[in-house]
């Protein structure tokens, strides 16, 4: 059941430049999203009106496409709290 998870260009660029604490928090739960997405554990949430979720990492959200059929996770943007919604 588990899924591919794919960081995109602007993603990767932003966890290289997080604090290592950050980071480790943050590829962490992309991990645990990768092996089972409906994981109530995950604070996870469908963003209204996009066709995107949101995965709340303490003060950063992870914002990604999901494709069921495909089993794929394409992780989009890692931004801080404030920021991730415009």
């Amino acid at each position: 059941m588990s899924y591919t998870v794919i960081i995109k260009r602007q993603a990767r660029q932003k966890l290289k430049i997080l604090s290592s604490v950050d980071r480790l928090r943050i590829t962490d739960k992309i991990k645990q999203l990768g092996i089972n997405p409906d994981d109530p554990k995950l604070d996870v949430k469908r963003l209204q009106g996009q066709p995107f979720y949101r995965l709340r990492v303490g003060q950063w959200r992870v914002i990604y496409d999901r494709q069921e059929v495909l089993k794929i996770i394409s992780i989009e943007k890692v931004k801080p709290r404030g920021d991730a919604y415009k």
